[in-house]
């Protein structure tokens, strides 16, 4: 009686999905994972003291710090992170309008990924001179052309979600502002779009403290 063939082409074409399914998962040859898309990113709350500019908006008790864009109405409204910790006792610069209290302030305290907690006395934002920071394109222009830049600006707010507050076009590069990064967007970016196309602003920074 003969044996039974192995079917050696099948076994074979198996063998070579299986290995460019393990090459997939790796990222690499070497094993190195595949960078992280922006969208697929979260970064980590500080763990310390960390510093905002803002208007804070308080309606009928809930404050909120508004990092972005306010409406130019009377009173105010904006979209903003939940602020605890906040009192209006010994605070200047603050109007009022019904059950809405607002005023732009520097606060300093903790924030979680969700909410921010006020830990020290507010400045008055028109007081406020905070150090300049330095100019993280060195100077240089960026890469990105015109149609570039405006097709990475319009998938921004999608990928970023409430994390996003503003972008925008300059000398070829794309400026976002966002309510916290740690690194990690400006890493995903880098990997994403090229190292010099987008530039990621925290408004929230880290104070040292």
């Amino acid at each position: 009686m003969r044996g039974l063939r192995r079917p050696l082409g099948i076994a074979a074409t198996a063998a070579v999905v299986l290995l460019a399914a393990s090459a997939c998962a790796s990222g690499s040859p070497g094993g190195t994972p595949a960078p992280a898309s922006l969208g697929a990113v979260t970064p980590i709350p500080p763990e310390g003291e960390v510093a905002a500019t803002g208007t804070v908006l308080d309606t009928g008790g809930a404050a909120q710090l508004c990092l972005g864009a306010v409406a130019e109405s009377y009173p105010p409204q904006c979209t903003g992170i939940p602020l605890e910790g906040w009192t209006w006792d010994g605070v200047d610069g603050a109007e009022s309008s019904g059950e809405v209290t607002w005023g732009a302030y520097a606060v300093r305290g903790a924030y979680d990924g969700e909410t921010f907690t006020s830990t020290q006395p507010p400045i008055l934002l028109a007081l406020y001179d905070p150090i300049r920071p330095e100019d993280p394109t060195g100077g240089r222009p960026g890469a990105g052309d015109e149609a570039t830049l405006t097709a990475i600006q319009d998938e921004l707010p999608d990928k970023l979600g409430d994390a996003y507050l503003a972008s925008s076009a300059q000398d070829g590069w794309i400026w976002v502002d966002v309510v916290w990064d740690d690194g990690s967007w400006q890493e995903a970016a880098d990997a994403e779009y090229g190292a010099d196309t987008v530039i990621i602003r925290s408004a929230i920074t880290e104070t040292g403290g």
